[in-house]
Parts: C-alpha cells; sequence; structure tokens
C-alpha cells in the first residue's frame, strides 16, 4: 500500500500522476515513484524514498515525456523505505513495470521458484516477486500482457490493487483488484486509475469501482474491458457518476485538513442527519433498517466490528444500541474476530463500521459473518467502496471525504449515525417510548449549532494547549458514553503528536493507573452533566491529591468542577447519548494545538496510513 494513480490518453502523462500523487498524500505514505511509457518506446521509471516532492525535486531535468504511466506512493509492508522498495518496481529485464498496492502473502514461495528458474532480485518487497512472476509467464506462454497478468494473478495468494504498464506497449494498460480498492475514471479520450477517486475528481466524474477478483485492459480510444480473473466470465462495466468535488479536496483557507474537517462538523452532521429525522422529530428513518426490519426485530444480538477510530465509536454504539433496543450488544476489534473463534449465527446483526470502507479486517469478519449466515450491515463514509458492496444493508454517515489521517468529522458521523439506527431499531422492536425518540431526535437535529458553539472554545483551547505542549504522557479519564470519548481523545493525542497518552474508564484509574499521577502527568477528565456525574467528581479529587493537573470537559454552567480543575472547557448540555459527540470536537483541538506547537505534521502523521488496506 497505500497509493495508486495510472493514466492513458492524449495529455502528458507525468503532470496528471505528479497531481494525483499528491491528492493521495493524505493516505499516509514513505516513498514515491513514477513510471512513464515514452513516444520512442522507452520505459522511464523514476522513484524516491520521502515525499512527492522529494521525487519531482529528483526527476527534474529529466525526461518525462509519454502520454502513459503509472505512479505510486509506498506505505512499507515488506523492506525499509528507501529508493530501491519504492515502487513502481520492475521486471529483470526491464520490460515491465508495475504498481501495487496489498500483500502477497506467498510471495516467499513464488521468489524461491522464480530464482531457481534464474531470476534475481534487487528488493526486499513482495511487489518485485509480482512483476517478475509476471514476467516469467510472459516469455515462457508467449502471451500478451493480458494473458500473462491473469495466469500470474491465479498462482498469488494475498490482496492486492495493481498497474501494469509494458516497455514499447503504448496503448495499453492493465489493472486488477482483490481485496484492494482501485477505480477506473472514463473520461474524453482518456482513461485514470486510481486507489480512490480523489486524483480523479477534476478531470471526469464517470467512474467504475473494480470489483474483487476482476481484471481490467486499458486501451487507447478504446472501450474498458473488464474481464474475471478466475473464469471466462465478461461482467459489463458499471459506471457510475461520482459526487465529489474539487473544492472537497482543497483546504479552504485552513492551514490544515485536519483543522477544515474540525470545523467542519457543524455542516457534515447537518449532511449526515438530513432527511433521516422527520420534521416533528417524533420518528428515525433509515432505509437500511425499516427495509430490513424482520432482521432487527428478531435479531438474537448484535455484534460490531471496527478497528481504530470506528472502534472507539462502536463502543458507543453498544451502550445507545443496548439502551434503546434491549438486546445484547457485542464490540469486536475487526482485526481479533476472525482469530477468536467467534459463534456467529443466522439470528445475529454484525455492523462493520469503516470511514474508508476498504479497511482489510474489516472486509474479512464481513466475510465471515456472512459464512455463517449473519446479516451484516455497514456503516462508511465512502460511496461505492468495498464495504457498502459486500455488505447486506447499510447507511453512509455523509460527511464528504476526510483528507486528515487523524479521524475526526468521521468519528462524530459514525456515532451520530449509530444513534440514529439505535433510535430507529428501537421504534421497531419497541423498546422506547415516542417522548425519548423526540427528545434525543430533537437535540440531533441542533448538533450542527451545538458543535458550532463548542467550535467558539478553538481560541481558548490553543492557549491552553501551549502550558501542556511539552508535557510527555497523558491520561484521559471518562465514565459511561464517555469512556470511549476519552478513549478517542487519547488516540488523537498520539496520532498526531507523538506524545504518550492513555484513555481510562475513570473508576478503573484507582485499579493501576493512579501510580502514574504526578506533577508532569496531566489528566484530561470528560465530565458531562450526566448520570455519573457526582462519582466522576470524586475521580478529580483523586488526581489533584496526587499533585496532578486536570483539564476538565464540563457542562456549560458548571460551577462544582470549577472549584477543583486546573482548566474547564464549558460545553452545551445535550441528552447523555449524545455528548460523546459533542465532547469529542475540544479534545480533538486540544490534540491539534499541541501537535501544532510541536511542529508536527498533523496531515501525514509519521507511519501511518488513512485507509489500512492490509491485514
Amino acid at each position: 500500500m497505500c497509493g495508486i494513480v495510472g493514466y492513458i490518453g492524449d495529455k502528458q502523462a507525468y503532470d496528471i500522476l505528479i497531481h494525483g500523487l499528491h491528492r493521495l498524500e493524505y493516505r499516509g505514505y514513505d516513498s514515491a515513484g513514477v513510471a512513464i511509457e515514452h513516444e520512442t518506446g522507452e520505459l522511464n521509471v523514476y522513484k524516491s524514498k520521502g515525499k512527492v516532492t522529494e521525487l519531482e525535486s529528483s526527476v527534474e531535468g529529466k525526461d518525462t515525456g509519454g502520454t502513459l504511466g503509472i505512479a505510486h506512493t509506498r506505505w512499507a509492508t515488506h523492506g525499509e523505505p528507501n529508493d530501491v522498495n519504492a515502487h513502481p518496481h520492475v521486471s529483470e529485464d526491464r520490460t515491465l513495470a508495475l504498481v501495487h498496492n496489498g500483500t502477497i502473502e506467498n510471495y516467499g514461495v513464488l521468489k524461491t521458484a522464480l530464482m531457481q528458474h534464474g531470476y534475481h532480485f534487487s528488493s526486499e518487497t513482495d511487489t518485485e516477486v509480482l512483476v517478475q512472476l509476471i514476467s516469467y509467464v510472459k516469455h515462457t506462454n508467449r502471451c500478451s500482457l493480458f494473458d500473462a497478468v491473469r495466469e500470474a494473478l491465479r498462482q498469488v495468494e494475498g490482496a492486492y490493487a495493481i498497474a501494469v504498464v509494458e516497455k514499447g506497449n503504448p496503448d495499453m494498460l492493465v489493472v486488477a483488484r482483490k481485496s484492494s480498492p482501485l477505480v477506473i475514471g472514463i473520461g474524453d479520450g482518456e482513461t485514470f486509475v486510481a486507489s480512490d477517486a480523489t486524483p480523479i475528481v477534476g478531470y471526469t466524474d464517470k467512474v467504475v469501482y473494480l470489483k474483487d477478483n476482476e481484471i481490467a485492459v486499458i486501451r487507447r480510444d478504446a472501450p474498458l474491458e473488464v474481464h474475471s480473473i478466475d473464469s471466462i466470465q465478461h461482467p459489463v462495466p458499471d459506471i457510475q457518476t461520482l459526487k465529489l468535488s474539487v473544492e472537497q479536496l482543497e483546504k479552504g483557507g485552513y492551514d490544515t485538513f485536519m483543522l477544515k474537517e474540525i470545523f467542519s462538523q457543524p455542516g457534515t452532521l447537518r449532511d449526515c442527519i438530513r432527511g433521516r429525522i422527520t420534521n416533528d422529530c417524533k420518528r428515525v428513518v433509515l432505509s437500511g433498517v425499516i427495509e430490513n426490519r424482520d432482521r432487527f426485530i428478531n435479531a438474537n444480538r448484535i455484534v460490531i466490528v471496527a478497528c481504530g477510530t470506528s472502534w472507539h465509536a462502536a463502543l458507543i454504539g453498544k451502550r445507545v444500541i443496548q439502551e434503546m433496543c434491549r438486546i445484547s450488544v457485542e464490540v469486536e476489534y475487526a482485526s481479533e474476530f476472525r482469530y477468536g473463534c467467534p459463534y456467529i449465527t443466522d439470528r445475529d446483526v454484525v455492523i462493520a463500521i469503516s470511514q474508508s470502507g476498504e479497511t482489510a479486517d474489516t472486509l474479512a469478519a464481513i466475510q465471515l459473518a456472512k459464512s455463517k449466515g449473519a446479516f451484516v450491515y455497514g456503516i462508511c463514509n465512502v460511496v461505492g467502496a468495498s464495504i457498502p458492496r459486500d455488505t447486506d444493508s447499510g447507511t453512509y454517515i455523509h460527511v464528504g471525504p476526510e483528507i486528515g489521517v487523524a479521524s475526526t468529522k468521521a468519528f462524530t458521523g459514525q456515532v451520530t449515525v449509530l444513534t440514529l439506527l439505535a433510535l430507529c431499531a428501537g421504534q421497531i422492536r419497541k423498546t422506547i417510548d415516542t417522548e425519548t425518540v423526540e427528545s434525543i431526535a430533537r437535540a440531533l437535529t441542533e448538533l450542527p449549532q451545538t458543535i458550532k458553539e463548542v467550535l467558539t472554545l478553538a481560541d481558548t483551547i490553543k492557549e491552553l494547549s501551549r502550558i501542556y505542549t511539552y508535557a510527555r504522557n497523558f491520561l484521559y479519564l471518562g465514565r459511561g458514553y464517555n469512556y470511549p470519548t476519552a478513549l478517542e481523545g487519547a488516540l488523537k493525542l498520539k496520532e498526531i503528536s507523538y506524545v504518550h497518552a492513555e484513555g481510562y474508564p475513570a473508576a478503573e484509574m484507582k485499579h493501576g493507573p493512579i501510580a502514574l499521577i504526578d506533577s508532569e502527568m496531566p489528566t484530561v477528565i470528560i465530565a458531562p452533566n450526566d448520570s455519573l456525574y457526582d462519582k466522576i467528581i470524586s475521580n478529580v479529587q483523586q488526581v489533584k491529591s496526587r499533585g496532578g493537573s486536570v483539564i476538565a470537559i464540563v457542562s456549560k454552567g458548571d460551577r462544582s468542577m470549577e472549584q477543583i480543575a486546573d482548566h474547564c472547557l464549558e460545553i452545551p448540555e445535550v441528552p447523555e447519548c449524545l455528548t460523546p459527540i459533542v465532547a469529542a470536537v475540544p479534545l480533538q483541538l486540544l490534540a491539534y494545538y499541541i501537535a501544532i506547537n510541536k511542529g508536527k505534521d498533523v496531515d501525514r502523521p509519521r507511519n501511518l496510513a488513512k485507509s489500512v488496506t492490509v491485514e
């Protein structure tokens, strides 16, 4: 992994490829490269460790002419980040170049076999094995590039999205996918390829999302051909209209994408809620739930699978669904789910949550759940991604593209959708009264204005962050609905500032973490005026008695906490189940400003990828 761009048409490929790589920088990467088929028949390959700008510097003055090319940003899985391990990789005879996202699990066996046939390798990557295998098949069988790629992929175990070009063949680009995303943009006399739609926006709004085990042949001035890798099937390309604008992919006057996305939350939550609550706030309407009402009515339990920030949203979802639907809910890390011998039946509802819709572990969990007969419901942000296609039904969170690697608006959107789902399913199951629905639904419709009010704390938090910029450790505490909020707050700080932070249920502090409390260990406590407020006051006193400093997120007008904590950030009072959405925003801002004070690249934190498409 992490990002693929390809182009064939009548324009110079290099500029389009580089522009596409910049668009994909949000996915996280450690090196970049391009391969361009020159009109003379030469295949020019340039690659470099570091950012795309470093690649551009290294290519300056070199021949980048050509109207067919592929490019890549790499996030290391096999071999350290360096120029040699960067993509594209070329065959030993330098006639083929390939870019690849994913992991070839049997690359060791394939590499050994190829070495026995006299092949030599220059990198540590599994990707070089794949391009050498395609070369071997092509020369052994004396076949076309398309046939060689298809036959080679039949011998591969693992996940991949690939694009391949051939020296002396300037009119053909071959692409394929299995468990890793790939989208094809169809323009006027030109075709684009990318890991997601962001590099294609601005060139065309017609796209084809390649399905698993499909291979496509893209020819100059010819219709797109889609084939099955494993059979003779010839699927008809499903051309869709892309609903994404250039403006959504730009910073819009903000210093960073992350700051833009934090401040966009009033609008994104409005989009998330729009059309899902009736005007009188007495009913919540989620078509995916209503159309499958029998599955929710007759469900034995609900299992939620997710990773990272989505897992934190799932923990909040568990509590609100149990409360509104009176049904047992379990939350599993998608990465652990299939390895824990899960007991899943055809009476279970499995909810899979992923911002990108391409998280490899979550996709694997979906396949396992479906094999057991469970009804699988997807909650996703990216329209046309793999999870919406692989699940039985679902709901988009509709918060727009999230470019910053650290999730902000996707988290609040996910929690909002889970709350809507709980209300809708609760009505169907007749486990919730109309007054409760109306109260929470009305507060949901007011969330955009509520979050707008919270964002007025930004300057206060910016100043506050200066006090804590050089703290080496943080403890985040919350109870009930806000224990997961504490986890999420700690994760945001870790992700972008590289400060060690732990999230804990506040009551668990006495069972170990309290040993860490001293004057150099600040504690962030989420303490809205809810059913557990009195108990969390006690936790604050315990921290203060040991010399710790406290930043408290409290309900507006709270004067009790003001007497104890060092700093209080007041948020509007909302129904208890909505406090994680409101409390998350000041935590996002605190992490953001501490990271900025430390000089960190908040949009592209080290070692992280936006979408984890390999296991």
